[in-house]
């Protein structure tokens, strides 16, 4: 039985599809921050889905597990800055204390969803390593970094903790996201004909689709212990680093009738970093990554016209996780400590 946290998530939704065509039983662990905010009617279901703030895992909850994708945390940069404090909390000690209860309850396995931000500002002319040095500039990062040093003092010859950094994802899932840069590139441009870049567009960024990140998840999973042990893995494509105005200009060249605007408005991005993803080919060669950005462009802009993407949606909370946090906690829906005021099924 594999425990997927964050798997109503927009990763966590592919890899449990994912997991399930696999044969796997899946019980997921969820606090259901976004429930009511998916794109596409889903039948995406665990085996079991307990629904729970990752701060209150308890034993009880990893009885019969025999590993753990950990997807939950506050998921992205801007979102992360809301309250630094809370961040670290969901983000770091939550996923040490599921680490440390993993070990004491002989759960072998500890699949940790890092990022590539914990990167952070790097030199442009090199692609980084595993072995590279962190520089982490957001409170995201910094947690990441957090999580993976203390998680990593953890393993011994029973507890195998892995740390997938992944790439900036992109591409379609039943819980979709248009905070993620090409995503958001793509429904620019399919519904206003423009495509907006605020910054100079200069920064570099490695970018992963979600599917592909599921099956280095998977490849983990199903690998001996003695090649994932303690081990982290930049998960992504050498070829898939561009910066962000090429991604603009692949954009414009898919999608009919819209042009590019580099808008300068927000000078440089201080975030920019070129990845090196070979590690996990070498190591890992059942991993097979089949996405590349123009396929997925063109995968996000049919799905957005067969399942109608309006104004609407886009000018709305449903889609862009820091504007639908701030809505709950303007409706009082969660508390100033992101809990939930009124239990939620």
């Amino acid at each position: 039985m594999i425990l997927i946290t964050g798997n109503t998530g927009y990763i966590g939704m592919v890899m449990t599809r994912l997991l399930k065509k696999h044969a796997y039983n899946i019980i997921g662990l969820d606090n259901n921050y976004y429930r009511g905010c998916e794109f596409q009617y889903t039948d995406i279901h665990p085996y079991k889905q307990i629904v729970k703030d990752i701060r209150d895992i308890s034993t009880k909850d990893l009885e019969g597990i025999t590993a753990i994708i950990h997807l939950s945390a506050l998921s992205n940069d801007p979102l992360g800055e809301i309250n630094p404090s809370l961040t670290n909390e969901i983000n770091s000690k939550a996923s040490i204390k599921l680490a440390k209860l993993a070990k004491s309850m002989g759960i072998q396995r500890f699949i940790f969803s890092s990022s590539c931000s914990l990167y952070g500002i790097a030199n442009k002319e090199e692609l980084i390593t595993e072995e590279s040095q962190f520089n982490p500039i957001t409170t995201y990062a910094k947690t990441k970094v957090e999580a993976e040093k203390e998680i990593s003092k953890l393993a011994d010859n029973h507890f195998h903790p892995t740390f997938m950094r992944n790439a900036t994802a992109y591409g379609v899932s039943p819980a979709l996201r248009l905070d993620l840069v090409v995503n958001n590139l793509v429904a620019w441009a399919y519904l206003t004909g423009e495509v907006k870049i605020m910054s100079d567009g200069t920064p570099w960024r490695p970018i992963v689709h979600v599917e592909d990140i599921s099956k280095a998840f998977l490849a983990v999973l199903e690998a001996p212990v003695d090649k994932i042990h303690n081990q982290a893995f930049n998960v992504g494509i050498n070829n898939e680093n561009y910066q962000i105005k090429d991604i603009a200009r692949s954009v414009e060249k898919i999608i009919p009738d819209c042009r590019v605007q580099i808008l300068n408005k927000t000078g440089p991005d201080e975030r920019t970093y070129r990845v090196n993803f070979l590690k996990i080919r070498k190591i890992l060669p059942q991993f097979k990554p089949e996405w590349n950005m123009i396929k997925g462009i063109e995968e996000l802009y049919q799905t957005y016209k067969k399942y109608g993407l309006t104004q609407k949606d886009f000018q709305s909370q449903k889609y862009f996780r820091i504007r639908w946090i701030k809505y709950l906690i303007e409706q009082k829906k969660i508390d100033e400590n992101f809990k939930w005021r009124q239990s939620v099924k």
